[in-house]
């Protein structure tokens, strides 16, 4: 069974932000925590109705094809119509054994396909959910996206909460929420941490700012979830995480992810997209340069082994 955690482990960096869960289940052992995991991700399945025209045949992962997942942070609060404010974008290559992961920022302007309007690339999941998302990135980048990972960013705080807060090195003074975030080593409860990875316009690096946090965040309940103490409270994790994230992988996608592509979370490349701000009827914007837009997509069909015919339409 040991073995068995380390290789859950490893494949864990393949994703970051929501394969949190696996890595969490890696860390516990024994029957019951096995079928309670099985239970969670079962709860997390939720299927997409969609067609891509990126692919001629479905992605099989037994035979180890490259693949992409879109992950994304929902920003639903009371109920208003949900937004992404989290979009990365990781295509996985097991024959280079490499992870390529791209953060694209909330406020990029792009057609929304579906909707037939250019607008922020985070509205998407508002207009038209996990569907028009997964359409809208997929037109973006000009490649396949296989899979989607989301997680409810206000249910986080039971994520948090679950693993019994997590204790993070903050590097900027800052007070939200009533919430005073001091320079330092911190140590957040769910209710703390939400405001801290939300926080972006106190920030001097605006939405790459927020990412770093976002990813502290994660690493510290990574570090948390595996650690010995949090196996008592499995129950209490899972139940957060069935709750909170939804998915259209499989379980038995996930363990042929973990047998054939564990190798790939050793080595994680950071894309970086730039642009230029500005500002269309008093609405702030990211504007993409055509340049820059396909080299992006270049580096990440290169990534899934795909030539520019396959991958266009």
């Amino acid at each position: 069974m040991r073995s068995n955690n380390k290789k859950g482990k490893k494949w864990l960096k393949i994703t970051g932000i929501i394969l949190l869960v696996l890595l969490i289940a890696a860390g516990a052992y024994g029957f019951t925590v096995y079928n309670s995991f099985k239970t969670a991700v079962n709860t997390m399945h939720e299927p997409v109705e969609r067609v891509t025209t990126k692919r001629e045949e479905p992605i099989q992962l037994e035979e180890k094809e490259p693949f992409s997942v879109l992950m994304l942070g929902d920003d639903s609060r009371n109920g208003e119509k949900a937004r992404t404010d989290t979009i990365i974008v990781l295509t996985v290559n097991p024959n280079t054994n490499s992870v390529k992961m791209l953060s694209i920022p909330r406020d990029t302007r792009t057609e929304i396909i579906g909707k037939g309007i250019e607008d922020k690339i985070n509205h998407a999941h508002a207009f038209g959910g996990v569907e028009m998302t997964m359409d809208t990135v997929e037109n973006f980048l000009d490649i396949p996206i296989d899979y989607y990972m989301k997680v409810n960013m206000e249910g986080f705080k039971e994520i948090v909460d679950a693993v019994g807060g997590v204790t993070v090195t903050n590097t900027l003074d800052f007070t939200v929420e009533d919430n005073h975030y001091p320079v330092g080593e911190i140590t957040l409860t769910g209710e703390e941490a939400l405001p801290y990875v939300r926080m972006r316009y106190d920030d001097p690096n605006g939405d790459f700012g927020r990412n770093t946090r976002q990813r502290d965040i994660i690493q510290a309940v990574i570090k948390k979830g595996v650690s010995v103490s949090s196996l008592t409270n499995f129950s209490d994790i899972f139940n957060a995480l069935g709750d909170n994230i939804k998915t259209n992988l499989t379980f038995d996608q996930m363990v042929d992810i973990q047998k054939n592509y564990k190798a790939a979370g050793s080595n994680i490349q950071q894309m970086t997209i730039s642009g230029t701000g500005t500002k269309i009827n008093g609405i702030y914007y990211l504007q993409i340069p055509e340049e820059e837009q396909l080299r992006v997509q270049n580096e990440l069909k290169a990534q899934l082994e795909l030539t520019n015919a396959t991958a266009s339409n």
